[in-house]
């Protein structure tokens, strides 16, 4: 057993103690763990930028990824693209999104996407302008319609940053152009995401908002196993509803698209600046609104670099939480 905090590791080993569970801690042994010769697969379900070097670990060690951090990709996507392909590796998605997508181009291999399209709820603030998110706090911007998530990625849903990094994701996973990646918000969530082919036909997959199902399809590919997970019913959901993103009012969404299209390490400046906008929420040390200001100020405040080296990322990753920071106090 691997826990991140290595202050907390005497303590686990102290409740472990009498069992045959060896503890490990910190980063290091992260790494340690993925390359063990009896793990076949890494599920990476580590939150933020934290997921990238595992991740490149599990990939040297040739283990096959279901990767349910999406922060490997946005931070990193052509890096460990690279590297999938170097190490004969497999890269399975967990996100429900792109679950979505891996299950409508099974049987696809030889047909050309046209586009897809990621479906986004709305958020709890779906709808609202900006004067009413001007006034928001935490408590309300928790309480996701659909999904039971984490603190970080349910503030990065109510924000639409979610969405946009999922956007870049995308990219990566499933080799597209930028401008081959649409999002629609999709209330109810019951249709997770869509691919349009070069005749025009769609296809989608659709299910109840549940992460057990794009879990099981990617530790279990290419089978489906049987489950008993609640069915949908058409009856119970007799209308599904569709409308364009406002990223004049969700301005996250459009700093995703902006990253992407200048590409480098801008996504990566992205990430950080937004990891550190989301915690600072969290701690209501900063508004709703503000966290797009303070992502703003680091995408034009950090070091550009084109072709970025894995070091080099490490490197964006902390100047940008300087620079974070840094307008954290201008605005305390």
């Amino acid at each position: 057993m691997v826990i991140a905090d290595e202050s907390l590791s005497p303590t686990l080993k102290q409740h472990l103690s009498g069992t045959v569970i060896e503890v490990r801690s910190g980063a290091e042994a992260l790494c340690e763990v993925v390359e063990m010769d009896c793990v076949d697969m890494v599920l990476t379900a580590l939150v933020g930028y934290a997921g990238l070097e595992p991740t490149m670990c599990a990939i040297a060690a040739k283990k096959d990824i279901a990767l349910a951090n999406k922060e490997t990709l946005v931070v990193a996507g052509e890096l460990v693209t690279s590297a999938l392909v170097e190490h004969g590796v497999k890269m399975y998605p967990v996100d429900s999104e792109h679950s979505a997508i891996f299950q409508c181009l099974t049987g696809e291999a030889e047909n050309p996407i046209e586009k897809i399209m990621l479906t986004a709820s709305g958020g709890p603030f779906r709808g609202k302008d900006r004067s009413f998110l001007a006034n928001i706090k935490k408590e309300q911007a928790l309480k996701h319609p659909n999904w039971e998530m984490g603190a970080k990625i349910t503030i990065d849903s109510a924000s639409l940053m979610n969405k946009g990094l999922e956007v870049i994701e995308a990219k990566w996973l499933f080799d597209l152009r930028n401008d081959q990646i649409d999002v629609v918000v999709h209330p109810q969530s019951i249709i997770h995401s869509l691919v349009q082919f070069e005749d025009g036909s769609i296809k989608a997959q659709l299910g109840l908002p549940d992460m057990k199902l794009p879990i099981l399809y990617a530790m279990a590919y290419p089978k489906r196993l049987p489950a008993k997970f609640p069915r949908f019913s058409f009856w119970d959901y007799p209308a599904l509803n569709f409308e364009k993103a406002n990223t004049e009012v969700f301005r996250n969404l459009q700093l995703a698209f902006d990253a992407l299209e200048k590409a480098g390490n801008m996504p990566c400046i992205l990430n950080a600046a937004n990891e550190v906008a989301v915690a600072a929420f969290l701690k209501d040390k900063i508004g709703f609104l503000e966290m797009s200001d303070l992502i703003i100020d680091a995408m034009a405040k950090a070091a550009f670099i084109d072709k970025p080296s894995l070091q080099d990322y490490r490197e964006t990753d902390a100047e940008t939480r300087r620079i974070a920071q840094a307008f954290l106090q201008t605005t305390a």
